[in-house]
């Protein structure tokens, strides 16, 4: 195996989580597989325990890494209900948080929108996957979600699995190889239209949250854009900073 590369920059504890990192997208520590202990990674990169073990607290904080007690040190993967407690950022008004149960619409491939290509970084003559589907709280659907795919890298999911997974996360890890490490979001306030009021049974006109989503990789490029409509009857988005 080829040696790890040695630090250049400070500060020199984010240069190893850097590099921790590319190891990690690399597939080299696959998730789920654990890393090599602190003292060995240290060794490796001649630098202290202290400061291998400063890198792997911030991956521990970015959910990059999982500490198991008497174990070690493993790479993180989406399991189902990890997965949707992280970036499922929907609550009940007296602050109760449940699972959701989804349910697909549809999913056709096709040509990206110029917004899409710029979003997703497509190449020019891409196309995309695109899923659109309804998710449902204690009986009542509540959102509305448009999934776009570059399907370059998502080819086989314009048919398989022929029953998408709750949480699609896990299976663009487990089946593609792309973990899914963190989103950004934008929050933007629309008016329902013919599709929300056909889906959601809320009003025509009446007031929603759009949520825009970009989920990118370690290494930051861009996985998913998701856009997600949701009715605020009995429901609010709740973020924890």
């Amino acid at each position: 195996m080829t040696a790890p590369k040695g630090p250049t920059f400070q500060p020199l504890y984010k240069q190893i989580k850097e590099l921790l990192l590319e190891r990690i997208a690399s597939g080299e520590w696959p998730p789920g597989t654990f890393i090599p202990s602190e003292a060995s990674l240290a060794s490796s990169y001649d630098v202290s325990v202290g400061t291998l073990r400063k890198a792997l607290n911030e991956l521990v904080a970015d959910n990059v890494v999982i500490r198991r007690q008497g174990k070690g040190t493993a790479v993180a993967t989406h399991d189902a209900d990890r997965a949707l407690f992280r970036f499922f950022n929907i609550v009940s008004h007296d602050g109760e948080r449940c699972l959701p149960v989804s349910r697909v619409l549809g999913r056709t491939r096709r040509a990206p929108t110029a917004d899409e290509r710029q979003t997703l970084e497509l190449a020019d003559g891409g196309e995309v996957i695109h899923i659109r589907r309804v998710r449902e709280l204690q009986g009542t659907a509540i959102l509305l979600e448009d999934i776009v795919l570059d399907a370059a890298r998502f080819a086989a999911l314009e048919n398989q699995p022929e029953v998408l997974p709750n949480t699609l996360y896990q299976l663009y890890q487990q089946q593609y190889g792309r973990t899914v490490a963190h989103a950004d979001e934008t929050l933007v306030a629309v008016r329902a239209g013919r599709d929300e009021v056909e889906q959601l049974g809320v009003a025509s006109g009446e007031p929603l949250i759009e949520i825009r989503r970009v989920a990118r990789d370690y290494q930051d490029v861009p996985i998913e854009r998701r856009i997600s409509r949701l009715s605020t009857r009995d429901y609010a988005y709740a973020c924890t900073l």
